[in-house]
């Protein structure tokens, strides 16, 4: 095989259609653009959703839900997550230097959700946990400092 001679397999690609000569050539006349009008003319067409005036769908329809703009920087955290991070002390700089969390995150919440076997102690006001995040981190015998409290 040689790159100089790679071709489309046969039939997998169709001769361009040719429009605008004659009648016998299949697309005479119109050139398949139909009568008059905007999308009739060399460059008349209009924008995305453009219903002709008429107010579009997008505006029609009302607006649904919420985007809170807190949410980028907020990160809840699991126990099973908790366990990845080798360090002994977790503050939020451990769980960003882990990729636990985002690093635009500015605060993080422990949940419990899984299981911690080692014990961990939670720094800092950015890293609070929720009642039974804090009742399974002091039962495997880590603690939770000062500020780190939901």
């Amino acid at each position: 095989m040689r790159l100089n001679t790679l071709k489309p397999g046969p039939g997998s690609r169709r001769a361009r259609l040719r429009v605008g000569r004659g009648a016998s050539a299949g697309q005479g006349k119109t050139c398949g653009r139909g009568g008059k009008g905007q999308k009739a003319r060399k460059g008349g067409y209009h924008k995305v959703g453009f219903e002709g005036g008429q107010v579009p769908l997008q505006r029609r329809l009302p607006k649904v839900g919420f985007r809170s703009a807190l949410q980028p920087t907020r990160a809840e955290v699991t126990l099973t997550d908790l366990a990845k991070v080798s360090a002994e002390v977790i503050d939020l700089a451990a769980l960003k230097a882990a990729s636990v969390v985002p690093a635009r995150t500015a605060r993080a919440k422990v949940i419990l959700s899984g299981s911690i076997a080692r014990a961990v102690t939670l720094r800092g006001p950015a890293v609070v946990a929720t009642k039974g995040a804090r009742a399974a981190i002091e039962q495997a015998g880590g603690r939770i400092e000062e500020g780190a409290s939901a």
